[in-house]
């Protein structure tokens, strides 16, 4: 069963990779706030904020799916698609370029999408954003180099989606906590 239903996936994301990963990635963000609500918030299932949920899968699907493709795509031409220093410069620009940038957009549009104003965003930023981007590279980089050196080009934003199950219980927890109403 698991494995007709893995060649299935790659099957559709041979065809349609884009519509393929961005699908994916708003059903494992949705994952990572159902987590966080569950477990980490421990609300029972009739407390979980489908609206949350949501947002999250919406955000996955709308924003974070075909910007990880995009900067993905990026890379490659960048980078090149072979080489012993290829993974090592890919994770380098992630880290240090990409990562910091799309941190700061993530937390912007789930606080636009909340309907925060942007005295409130800027707070959210201004308390979370450093705290977010050191638990990124606690986890990221490792990932990231395994994700580069090993990973074939077209199941990278899977792998990512699958890390970042954990990773998005710790956004959704971040995102989500210490608001300002």
């Amino acid at each position: 069963m698991a494995t007709s239903c893995l060649r299935w996936y790659l099957r559709v994301l041979d065809k349609h990779p884009w519509k393929t990963q961005t699908i994916t990635t708003g059903i494992l963000m949705a994952c990572g706030d159902f987590i966080c609500q569950t477990v980490v918030e421990q609300k029972t299932l009739k407390n979980i904020e489908t609206r949350r949920l949501v947002r999250f899968a919406f955000l996955g699907t709308c924003f974070v799916g075909p910007t990880l493709r995009s900067w993905y795509l990026v890379l490659e031409k960048v980078c090149g698609v072979s080489g012993k220093t290829v993974g090592l410069q890919k994770m380098l620009l992630d880290q240090g370029l990409f990562v910091p940038v799309f941190l700061a957009n993530f937390l912007t549009v789930n606080g636009l999408l909340q309907n925060h104003s942007w005295i409130q965003i800027k707070e959210k930023l201004k308390r979370d954003y450093f705290e977010v981007l050191k638990a990124n590279y606690m986890l990221w980089p490792a990932a990231q180099l395994f994700n580069f050196y090993i990973v074939p080009f077209q199941h990278r934003v899977m792998v990512v989606n699958l890390v970042a199950l954990f990773w998005n219980t710790y956004l959704a927890w971040k995102a989500n906590t210490n608001n300002v109403d």
